[in-house]
């Protein structure tokens, strides 16, 4: 399975239909006060859409990243527009003063800096708009979350949910080893003191309602953390049986049976991320067999429908990176 053309112009259309949409919306918000009850758009000028703040932001990433891969695309035209309206840098102001604010320091860790980190490179890329330039200090902000508190977690977060170290450490490697050489030496020198010794993964996948491959996502950190051969020696050791087929578990798509459910629903970007996960690993056929589950139900409710497309993206991305 590729992203070809229309297949790009249909995750475009969904995601153009819920980034300015505010509600229903699922607030990561403390109120400190009465004077702090404010809605969506009042406290985020850019990702007040797309039913919470971390979908918003990845929805535009996909949106970006479909506009530099496919220019001619009549959406490219629209998602150009609304960009230009939307990533200011007034905006990005509002959104660093939310930031400010005591109660939210811990605000989107990690799952919500690493997406940034991906909007704002992808955004970089866009030579021919500001758009980069108008999200840096929004990225810079959380460069600085990231250096200051990852030194501090002693034990990686394994779960298949927000929370996954190595999810956040691959999208924000990708954004660090171009923009923070500081931050790219952390993420390595973490990546390998949480995951290096890890030996004879059992997989056991997918948890009830898990959107991560917990399995896949360390794998994938590691390809980028290690050179070549000290990638393959842990490999060797972390799936020492994956040329066996096992464990059997990872090649198994993950069923979904009510896609209206914003729990469930994750199990299809569980199979995307396995996808991907297969992908890096040159394993085609695996990877089009997750992709065949899920990729026909992204748009069958909207607790899929504003978060899917960007993960079935980072699946079928042709240069296989974000």
């Amino acid at each position: 399975m590729n992203l070809d053309p229309p297949l790009a112009a249909r995750f475009a259309r969904i995601a153009l239909g819920h980034v300015g949409q505010e509600y229903p919306n699922k607030m990561d918000h403390v109120l400190d006060g009465p004077a702090d009850a404010l809605g969506p758009r009042a406290l985020h000028p850019i990702f007040y859409g797309s039913y919470d703040w971390h979908s918003c932001v990845h929805s535009w990433w996909l949106l970006l990243t479909i506009r530099r891969l496919f220019p001619d695309l009549p959406e490219s035209r629209e998602i150009a527009a609304r960009a230009d309206a939307v990533l200011t840098g007034a905006n990005v102001a509002g959104e660093i003063a939310y930031l400010a604010r005591p109660s939210s320091a811990g605000f989107e860790r990690p799952y919500g800096w690493a997406w940034l980190f991906a909007l704002h490179g992808e955004a970089a890329r866009h030579a021919d708009r500001r758009w980069g330039a108008a999200l840096a200090p929004l990225a810079e902000a959380f460069a600085s979350r990231f250096k200051s508190y990852f030194p501090k977690q002693l034990y990686p977060i394994r779960s298949g949910a927000h929370a996954n170290t190595a999810f956040a450490f691959i999208l924000s490697l990708d954004w660090a080893d171009t923009h923070d050489a500081a931050m790219a030496a952390l993420i390595r020198e973490r990546a390998e003191t949480y995951f290096g010794a890890d030996r004879d993964c059992p997989a056991w996948e997918p948890g009830g309602d898990e959107f991560l491959s917990s399995t896949m996502v360390e794998v994938m950190c590691m390809k980028r953390v290690l050179p070549g051969d000290a990638f393959e020696r842990w490999l060797a050791a972390f799936l020492p049986r994956l040329g066996k087929g096992e464990p059997a578990t990872l090649r198994r798509p993950a069923a979904v049976l009510d896609r209206s459910d914003g729990k469930l629903v994750h199990l299809d970007g569980f199979n995307f991320t396995r996808a991907w996960g297969w992908r890096e690993l040159g394993d085609a056929d695996a990877a089009a067999r997750h992709l065949a589950v899920s990729l026909p139900h992204i748009e069958d409710d909207y607790m899929g429908s504003h978060w899917l497309c960007s993960f079935a993206l980072l699946a079928l991305h042709p240069e296989g990176r974000t």
